[in-house]
């Protein structure tokens, strides 16, 4: 392989993806590097100017005008951090958040434009190369990263990969029996064999290429309610924002078709998922001991009202 090769390569595919008119292909007035620091901004839940300068490698002063620009469009606040006040923390403002998740729709329907092209028989070899390139170029130990997750809708196979990995999963961490994934396996059978896909879906998180998360939106017994059922994240997947994104989907897609609320039930051992739907604004509604799959647990009824803003 020669520099020429690469220098090739890097030219077929910025034109490939619009790197050059980067705002004109996703109909937004951001180029390429501010999209980039705006998704970094929409995946962090908390972070300073200097940590996202040293992330993305941008001069400082180049970094300082992008963020002044987007304070004007109203994207983003600059306060003093709480570590060192020397810093400033960056946080999205509401509108900016939906202008982020505006291009992180409008990147994914360019990408899967892009594949829609791709025959199923090369998609394998596809995603073989693009892992290739990453482990060469990144000498082999670069770190997961959000901008390798992808949600997704389920393929063949991952409906019994949500059964398999809850199973083991939980086994795992808390020791629950095969009585749970017997329950894992009825609620996916459910959905496989009868759902509406207008109201109800399913969310395949993946990174490089693997299945590392999951979860389901499905209408509940009450009216206008929708359920959340089966979150979960890989344990070496987690720290991405996964969860989060998983959750905000369900969110999205439940207002978006009309629903008025979102119920989940949980556990009171399952803290991180706990702190995740308060986050979201659900509020706890009920607790109820109980004994299942092989242990001595606490029932949790958790409700958001999509009319309220978490």
């Amino acid at each position: 392989m020669t520099v020429q090769d690469i220098r090739s390569f890097n030219r077929f595919y910025t034109n490939v993806i619009g790197a050059l008119d980067y705002s004109r292909h996703l109909y937004a007035p951001y180029t390429l590097t501010e999209s980039r620091v705006l998704y970094e901004l929409a995946h962090t839940e908390k972070v300073d100017a200097a940590d996202l300068r040293a992330r993305l490698a941008l001069d400082a002063g180049y970094l300082s005008r992008i963020l002044g620009k987007f304070e004007r469009d109203g994207l983003v606040e600059r306060a003093s951090s709480e570590k060192d006040s020397r810093r400033r923390r960056i946080t999205l403002t509401a509108h900016g958040r939906t202008t982020a998740d505006l291009l992180d729709e409008r990147s994914s329907e360019a990408v899967g434009t892009l594949l829609a092209d791709v025959p199923p028989a090369d998609r394998g070899r596809l995603s073989e190369a693009l892992r290739t390139v990453r482990e060469v170029l990144g000498d082999g130990r670069a770190a997961p990263h959000p901008d390798n997750v992808l949600l997704r809708e389920p393929g063949p196979g991952d409906l019994g990969w949500i059964v398999a990995r809850n199973a083991a999963v939980y086994a795992a961490e808390f020791g629950w029996n095969t009585d749970y994934e017997g329950l894992v396996a009825r609620i996916v059978a459910d959905f496989a064999e009868d759902h509406d896909p207008h109201l109800e879906r399913v969310w395949i998180a993946e990174l490089d290429g693997r299945p590392v998360g999951c979860v389901m939106c499905v209408r509940d017994e009450a009216p206008g309610t929708a359920r959340l059922r089966l979150l979960l994240v890989e344990p070496e997947a987690r720290g991405l924002g996964i969860g989060d994104r998983l959750v905000r989907a369900v969110l999205d897609f439940a207002r978006s078709v009309g629903y008025r609320d979102v119920v989940l039930w949980t556990n009171d051992v399952l803290r991180a998922a706990r702190s995740l739907y308060l986050r979201h604004g659900f509020v706890l509604v009920g607790e109820k001991p109980h004994r299942s799959f092989g242990a001595d647990l606490v029932g949790q009824d958790w409700r958001l009202s999509l009319h309220r803003a978490p």
